[in-house]
C-alpha cells in the first residue's frame, strides 16, 4: 500500500508540474506528439514482456484513442463519435482489468482479455440504449428526480471508480495504481478538471507505465512473494554496498517444521507473515530480509554487536509475545445452546532463536553470515528462544 501512495502522490505532482510549467514545454509539443508514439510501443512491448499485460491492454486502448484523434483510423470517426459511450467504456474497461490477473497475451488467457472488452463495449452501449427506459420508471419515485441526471454517466464512473480503489487496497499492486491514475485522467479531462492537450497526457501516462513496469520487476525479483520482506537476492546485494562496520543476525523459527505438521502449511504460511512484519518494524535501521525457509537474515549497518543486542532482543520478545489464533473447522450442525454458532479457537505463539555476528576487519560478509550461523546453532543449544553472540 505504500509503494501505491508513493506512485499516485509523484504521479499528481508531476501532473501539477506539468500544468504548472505549460508554456515551457508547449513549444515542443510537436516533438512530444512525435515521442508518444515511441513511448506506446515501449510500454506494450516492456508490459508483455515482464508479464504484464494489464498494461499493456491499457495502452493498447489509448494508442488507438490517439491515433482516432489523428484522424489515422479510417473507422475512428463512426466508432468514437458518442462521447458518453466511449468516456463510459474505457472507464469500465479500467475498472474490469483491475480486477483480473496479469497472463501472457499471447495466449488463450489473451483471448478471454479480448473477449473481456467485447462484453464491456457491449454493456456500456447496451446501458446507453436502456436507460432511458430506466430513466421513465424511476421518474414516479419524487425523492429520486434530483438525482436521476446522473444516473446516465456519473454512478457508472463512481462506480468504476470505487472498484479501482478497493482493488488497490486489496491488491497493493502497483499496476492496478496506473489504471487509476490513468482512470483520473480520463475522466478528469472529460468533465474539464484537466485541462491539457492529450499528446502531454498521454506521455505522463505511458511513463508512469514504464516506471511502473521497472519497479514493479524491481519489486518481484527482490522482495520475498509471501513475506513481502526484501529476499535473499536483496541481501546479496546490500552485501556490496556495506561498510567496514556492521553486525548481521540470523534468525530461526523454533520447532517450525513441527508447527508445520501440527497445524498444517497454510497456518505455517501465516507463522512466516507474521515473523516477517515484526522483524521488519526492527529499530535501529536495521533491514530485515528471508534467507531461505523459516530462516531470516537482519543487517546493522554502522552498528556494533552491544548496539544491535537490545534490538534484536526487542524483536524476539515482540514475536514472542505475540498470539497466533488459529481457528478449528467446525460442523454446520454443531451449535451452542444459544443457537449461535460454537467456536473452537486457539492461541498459539512461536519463539524464534538468534545469532549475531559483527564484522571484523579480516572477515568478508559471507565469512561474517557464516559466525552469526554459528551462533544461532548455539543459541538452539542453549535452549531455544534466546540470542547468542
Amino acid at each position: 500500500m505504500k509503494n501505491s501512495l508513493i506512485s499516485l502522490f509523484a504521479f499528481f505532482i508531476s501532473l501539477a508540474l506539468i500544468k504548472e510549467f505549460q508554456q515551457l514545454w508547449m513549444a515542443k509539443i510537436s516533438l512530444i506528439e512525435q515521442v508518444l508514439y515511441g513511448l506506446f510501443f515501449v510500454i506494450i512491448l516492456l508490459a508483455s514482456y515482464f508479464n504484464r499485460s494489464r498494461l499493456a491492454l491499457s495502452a493498447g486502448i489509448f494508442l488507438l484513442f490517439y491515433l482516432n484523434l489523428s484522424n489515422m483510423l479510417p473507422w475512428g470517426q463512426s466508432l468514437f463519435h458518442d462521447g458518453k459511450w466511449l468516456t463510459l467504456t474505457v472507464a469500465a474497461f479500467l475498472a474490469s482489468l483491475s480486477v483480473v490477473k496479469d497472463r501472457a497475451l499471447l495466449s488463450i488467457h489473451g483471448l478471454y482479455r479480448l473477449a473481456l472488452l467485447i462484453i464491456v463495449v457491449s454493456a456500456c452501449w447496451y446501458w446507453l440504449q436502456v436507460q432511458t427506459n430506466i430513466l421513465t420508471v424511476l421518474t414516479q419515485y419524487l425523492w429520486l428526480k434530483p438525482w436521476l441526471k446522473y444516473l446516465t454517466l456519473e454512478l457508472p464512473l463512481l462506480l468504476s471508480g470505487i472498484v479501482l480503489i478497493f482493488q488497490i487496497v486489496r491488491e497493493r499492486s502497483l499496476v492496478v495504481t496506473a489504471l487509476l491514475s490513468s482512470f483520473v485522467l480520463w475522466v478528469g479531462h472529460y468533465y474539464q478538471f484537466i485541462i491539457l492537450p492529450w499528446s502531454s497526457l498521454l506521455t505522463l501516462m505511458m511513463l508512469h507505465y514504464i516506471c511502473v513496469v521497472l519497479v514493479d520487476s524491481y519489486l518481484f525479483a527482490y522482495r520475498d512473494e509471501l513475506t513481502t520482506i526484501p529476499s535473499r537476492r536483496a541481501l546479496n546485494q546490500l552485501a556490496l554496498s556495506l561498510g567496514r562496520k556492521y553486525t548481521v543476525a540470523m534468525l530461526d523459527i523454533d520447532h517450525f517444521k513441527k508447527f508445520n505438521d501440527t497445524y498444517g502449511h497454510d497456518i505455517g504460511d501465516q507463522v512466516l507473515k507474521l515473523v516477517a512484519s515484526k522483524l521488519a518494524q526492527v529499530k535501529g535501521g536495521g533491514k530485515a530480509f528471508r534467507y531461505g525457509g523459516e530462516e531470516f537474515t537482519i543487517v546493522f549497518s554502522g552498528k556494533t554487536p552491544e548496539q544491535a543486542l537490545p534490538l534484536l532482543e526487542a524483536v524476539r520478545q515482540a514475536v514472542q509475545d505475540y498470539e497466533i489464533v488459529i481457528r478449528q473447522p467446525q460442523r454446520k450442525t454443531k451449535k451452542s445452546r444459544t443457537g449461535k454458532k460454537s467456536t473452537n479457537v486457539k492461541t498459539v505463539s512461536v519463539t524464534i532463536s538468534i545469532g549475531f555476528a559483527a564484522r571484523t576487519s579480516k572477515l568478508g560478509f559471507e565469512q561474517t553470515l557464516k559466525l552469526a550461523d554459528q551462533a544461532l546453532y548455539r543459541a538452539k543449544k542453549a535452549g531455544r528462544n534466546c540470542v547468542s553472540e
